[in-house]
C-alpha cells in the first residue's frame, strides 16, 4: 500500500486513524514519526488521528499532526490529567470516565493480555489502587481501538513496533486487537516508505 492508497481509501468522514507504538523510538527514527505526522494531517482533510498519549512514539505522532491541525487529533488516556502537560490534542477520552461494566467486549478483550487479565476484573469491580489502576492502560489500549459508547471505533492502525520483538506490550495488545477485528494494520516497514515518497 502506498502513502496515495492510504489516503484515497482512509481520508473519509469518520475515518479513525490509530497513530501509536512503543515508547523507546530509536534517535534515528524520531523525526520520521514527527514527519509522518505532519504529512498525514497536511494531505488529508477528514480523518481524525488518534493516540494514547504515551511518551514515544505516541508523541512524536502527535507533535507531527499538532503541527497542522490538533483539531484532527483524539488521544485516549487511562485516567484524567494523564500527561496533561504534554497532551497536544482537541479531544481528550478519560477510560476512567466510561461506563466499562457496561461495555463487555471491551472487558473481553483486554482480558486477552494475559499479563493484566486479573487486574481487569479488579478494575471493572472498581478497584482503583496502584496495581489495579495499571489495568487502566491495557482498557485504554482496547478502547482506542473497538471505541464504546459514542466513540467511535478505529478504522486503520500505524505504529512503530520494536521490528526485533515485534506485537510486544501494550503495542502488540492493541495490534492484536486491530487484527482480530478486521482493522488493518501496517507498522514502519511500510510507512517508512510513505514518508520516502514526499
Amino acid at each position: 500500500m502506498t502513502l496515495e492508497d492510504f489516503i484515497k481509501n482512509y481520508d473519509f468522514e469518520n475515518s479513525i486513524v490509530l497513530l501509536e507504538g512503543k515508547r523507546k523510538v530509536l534517535e534515528k527514527d524520531r523525526e520520521k514519526l514527527i514527519q509522518l505526522g505532519k504529512s498525514l494531517a497536511s494531505q488529508t482533510t477528514k480523518m481524525i488521528f488518534r493516540s494514547g498519549n504515551a511518551p514515544g512514539a505516541d508523541q512524536y505522532f502527535s507533535e507531527g499532526v499538532a503541527a497542522v491541525d490538533n483539531s484532527r487529533l483524539q488521544v485516549i488516556t487511562p485516567y484524567a490529567g494523564h500527561r496533561k502537560k504534554t497532551n497536544l490534542a482537541y479531544d481528550t477520552i478519560d477510560v476512567c470516565a466510561l461506563n466499562i461494566p457496561e461495555e463487555p467486549e471491551i472487558i473481553m478483550y483486554s482480558k486477552k493480555n494475559k499479563k493484566t487479565e486479573d487486574l481487569i476484573d479488579k478494575y471493572v469491580a472498581g478497584g482503583r489502587d496502584k496495581i489495579s489502576i495499571k489495568a487502566a492502560y491495557i482498557i485504554r489500549d482496547t478502547v482506542k481501538v473497538l471505541g464504546a459508547k459514542n466513540i467511535k471505533p478505529a478504522t486503520f492502525g500505524i505504529f512503530y513496533d520494536d521490528l526485533l520483538n515485534p506485537k510486544s506490550g501494550g503495542t502488540g495488545h492493541t495490534m492484536n486487537v486491530c487484527e482480530e477485528n478486521n482493522i488493518p494494520v501496517v507498522n514502519q516497514s511500510i510507512w517508512f516508505e510513505w514518508i520516502k515518497q514526499n
